[in-house]
């Protein structure tokens, strides 16, 4: 699990691998695999850099 920000500051956990795209719009707009979506504060780098650390933590 990653944690990001929504706009009015309260912090959640995702799970990376239902993420399907993240799109600046200018809001950070996460898309997951269930139709969902969620705006978060972090920019879509930051949650690129998120979910690589997550890969590579999980998967060494």
């Amino acid at each position: 699990m990653i944690e990001v920000t929504r706009l009015n500051g309260t912090k959640i956990l995702i799970n990376p691998d239902l993420i399907e795209f993240v799109e600046e719009t200018p809001d950070t707009v996460i898309s997951f695999t269930t139709g969902r979506k969620i705006i978060v504060k972090e920019s879509r780098q930051e949650i690129k850099n998120l979910v690589k650390l997550y890969r590579k933590d999980i998967f060494t």
